[in-house]
């Protein structure tokens, strides 16, 4: 299986990420990002998804589900953007993404 990537850029986007990778069917690893510079309190992780177990549609509503919370502000501290970049190099914004956008970046 190709590797899928996570950008997130958020006030604690250690934590976010970590919860994110803690989700179950999902495994993988990540790094805090040099090439984004941090700015006022917020900083950058990138996350390698290397293996997903179980249906794509029930990750893909794990992951929105994670980002609804974090968006709102969970412990206080909100995400600012997360990216998903597929096996094909399409990207996807979290932001407004459909469950079924999500699956197939997943999935493709």
């Amino acid at each position: 299986m190709a590797e899928i990537q996570l950008a997130i850029a958020a006030e604690d986007a250690v934590a976010a990420t970590e919860a994110l990778l803690a989700i179950p069917g999902i495994s993988g690893n990540y790094a805090v990002s040099s090439d984004a510079p941090e700015r006022e309190g917020v900083t950058a992780t990138v996350a390698t998804i290397v293996g997903i177990v179980g249906g794509g549609i029930a990750i893909a509503e794990q992951i929105r589900k994670w980002y609804q919370e974090y968006k709102a502000k969970q412990s206080g501290k909100r995400i600012e953007k997360v990216l998903i970049v597929g096996r094909n190099g399409r990207r996807l914004l979290l932001e407004d993404a459909t469950l079924e956008e999500i699956r197939q970046i997943l999935e493709s």
